[in-house]
């Protein structure tokens, strides 16, 4: 019987990911006892934290971090010896991850690692280093798995967790999946965010860290306001991520009251995405997220130069954004569409406003769009992330 659980989460995407881990390994095991490191979502899930999330972004930004950092990796070890967990779950965050890892391997302790490292795109040397020390990986997306088989690791694709979430609030909402990107579920749901029901939306995602905030909110403004000059009855939603510091919150929140009209949503990424014709989304999690809610997209992003410039030499892919990424790995029998990527001085208004006019006024070209984002969103639909990772947990 699984009786003691430790759940590591690095960041907002992975703290989410174990709150609804969390959630369901209490459902199957009643007197479960779950620590571990997170927030609050993990919090109000059942899980007794014993350290809150540190995490850093970046090359820059990592350095301001790291005393946090190894405080929580110190009580870490020291949870691991007196609560020894039958099961230590490790959400992504892989460089930190690892080292607790090692720490749990020493006690012996069987060690789940939830969502793989990028090492499709670089550090594939990680491959290796992970197989030594986990007993199972379980990952998230569907070209993940032959990785690890080809390095005969024990692995499985189990879905991935955003699905989880979005089956939840379209059910609250009194829907299913199958209603996901109809004209009935669109209205219910501006109604309820008191948006026009008739109109169309635009969701803005500018990003879940600071630094993505600042680089891509101003862009998002000025574009904004040649959509507007061009198609009027456009209304446009801006989901808060859970995790940004109070000051990018103050920084959104704001903008209630500028001429924009563009409307802050704290934390309901689903329910703006549900609510629109278009998206206009930073480079990550979100762009997965909105193809398996069928929205068409543009998507953005800019970092840092010196670690773009870095970024340029270390990561091998053809493209940055999690759709494009499952599409370039689907196989030749699918379309050479991918959905367009603005990346450093690209991403600017003007480049926006050009695509975002292709994708409303051109239905061919809309219409491809659609079509690949259908192909990916299928990879997906069949899955339960969290409860297939919940009974590997027990299985092991």
């Amino acid at each position: 019987m699984l009786q003691r659980v430790m759940i590591v989460s690095g960041e907002s995407s992975g703290e989410l990911y174990g709150a609804y881990l969390a959630k369901t390994l209490k459902s199957r095991n009643p007197e479960i006892d779950i620590i571990g490191v997170g927030g609050d979502r993990m919090e109000s899930s059942g899980v007794e934290l014993i350290s809150r999330i540190s995490s850093s972004f970046g090359l820059i930004e990592a350095v301001t971090t790291y005393r946090e950092l190894l405080k929580t990796f110190k009580q870490i070890t020291a949870a691991l010896k007196s609560f020894n967990p039958q099961v230590l779950v490790l959400i992504d965050f892989p460089d930190f991850n690892i080292r607790v890892a090692k720490k749990a391997k020493k006690l012996g302790i069987k060690i789940l690692y939830y969502v793989s490292p990028q090492v499709w795109a670089w550090r594939r040397g990680r491959v290796k280093v992970i197989g030594e020390l986990v007993d199972k990986m379980a990952v998230v997306l569907p070209f993940e798995s032959k990785i690890y088989r080809d390095a005969n690791i024990l692995c499985e694709f189990t879905g991935h967790p955003i699905l989880d979430e979005i089956i939840e609030v379209v059910q609250d909402m009194g829907f299913t999946v199958k209603d996901i990107g109809t004209t009935k579920l669109k209205i219910k749901i501006r109604e309820e965010l008191g948006l026009r029901p008739d109109s169309p939306v635009m969701a803005l995602m500018p990003g879940s860290r600071r630094h993505e905030v600042t680089k891509l909110l101003p862009v998002m403004l000025n574009m904004v306001e040649m959509i507007k000059r061009l198609y009027p009855d456009y209304q446009f939603v801006m989901p808060i991520a859970p995790n940004l510091q109070e000051i990018s919150k103050r920084e959104i929140t704001d903008l209630r009251g500028m001429a924009t009209g563009i409307l802050p949503l704290d934390g309901q990424s689903v329910k703006s995405l549900l609510a629109s014709d278009i998206g206009v989304i930073a480079s990550g999690t979100s762009t997965l997220q909105a193809a398996l809610l069928k929205a068409p997209m543009v998507v953005v992003y800019k970092l840092s130069p010196i670690t773009y410039f870095i970024g340029r030499l270390v990561v091998k892919v053809r493209h940055i954004s999690l759709v494009n990424v499952i599409l370039d790995n689907l196989g030749s029998q699918y379309s050479g569409f991918r959905i367009k990527e603005l990346l450093q001085g690209d991403a600017n208004e003007r480049n926006i406003v050009t695509e975002i006019t292709k994708i409303i006024d051109d239905s061919g070209y809309r219409d491809e769009m659609m079509s690949q984002i259908n192909a990916v969103s299928d990879q997906f639909m069949d899955k339960k992330a969290s409860l297939r990772v919940a009974e590997i947990a027990e299985e092991l």
